[in-house]
């Protein structure tokens, strides 16, 4: 190569490279104005519900009953505490089946139960919502002869399944297989190697996939149409105290309360919003800002967890 066709090849690649910043940095701007198009109405949804729900939240709303249709005042106390009791049955129901059923597709993908699990928890995720809620409906509301607390938390349970199984399962994959087979490699047996060395090795991630199915399972109102149905007059507290009363013992007492129709936000939410009585409109945009604040409530918690875990590992 020459002077001057080395020359004219450093020209054209300056030109190259000054041809690819302009599309660089065309593409960043066309990237960053599609983005905020697309932020604009999450932050306008976001603003028009902290607008109208922030004037209508007080005290009375979180810690008194409903009062009839067309009554001014009472609150949604009832819905709160269905919202925490659906969440709880909930988690108890699918996180140790979730967290067992990602345990053997991790461990076992192309085994035929690996892959059947694998197949049926994608297919799970793309069912929707009412149609589990039908599905409950037939197999424990018919078999009760009524609505229950337990019927809505089995519902949310199986939305919750696919999210936990995912998550667990790819957390689980991260984990180095040279941590497992050290402890098998000391004699340590399967089940306790999963228990002490790789499920807290890969905590972090499972803490997050369990609390992301707790913030989707306690959004969701089609399922409960059909098992819990509501009840604005559910108080904890009454059922407690009636519980001691007659001498039920604390499982009695918990099987009479799980088995009462329930009420939840997003269940209250779609009832009022269709109501013609303002005062319930209004509670209905206050309940859609609690419901908000109470999923953001469970994603900061699951962001505190992992940073607060993880500096304790550093440490």
């Amino acid at each position: 190569m020459n002077a001057s066709s080395g020359s004219t090849h450093f020209i054209r690649a300056r030109r190259g490279y000054a041809g690819r910043r302009i599309v660089n940095a065309a593409m960043l701007v066309f990237t960053g104005l599609t983005t905020m198009l697309a932020l604009v109405p999450l932050f306008w949804i976001i603003g028009y519900v902290v607008y109208q729900g922030g004037r209508h939240i007080n005290l009375a709303f979180f810690t008194q009953l409903p009062t009839p249709p067309g009554v001014e005042g009472g609150g949604v106390w009832n819905a709160i505490q269905g919202t925490i009791l659906l969440v709880i049955l909930s988690g108890i129901f699918a996180i140790p089946p979730g967290v067992l059923a990602a345990f053997y597709a991790a461990y076992y993908p192309n085994t035929p139960l690996g892959i059947v699990v694998r197949f049926s928890t994608d297919v799970l995720a793309g069912v929707p919502s009412i149609v589990i809620g039908l599905f409950l409906y037939a197999l424990v509301v018919v078999a009760q002869g009524h609505f229950s607390g337990l019927a809505g938390g089995i519902a949310l349970a199986i939305l919750m399944l696919p999210t936990i199984i995912r998550t667990t399962e790819e957390m689980l994959k991260l984990v180095p297989p040279t941590l497992r087979e050290a402890s098998l490699a000391l004699g340590a047996p399967e089940w306790k190697t999963s228990l002490q060395v790789v499920l807290p090795a890969a905590g972090n991630g499972l803490i997050t996939g369990f609390l992301l199915g707790l913030a989707r399972a306690s959004g969701e109102t089609a399922p409960l149409l059909f098992t819990a149905l509501g009840n604005e007059w559910f108080d904890f507290a009454s059922l407690v105290r009636s519980g001691v009363e007659t001498g039920l013992n604390p499982f009695e007492v918990f099987i009479r309360i799980i088995e009462q129709p329930v009420d939840s936000l997003p269940l209250t939410l779609w009832k009022y919003a269709q109501q013609p009585y303002p005062e319930r409109i209004q509670q209905a945009w206050a309940a859609a800002l609690v419901l908000m604040g109470f999923v953001l409530a469970i994603n900061i918690a699951a962001r505190l967890w992992i940073v607060v875990r993880a500096r304790r590992m550093k440490g």
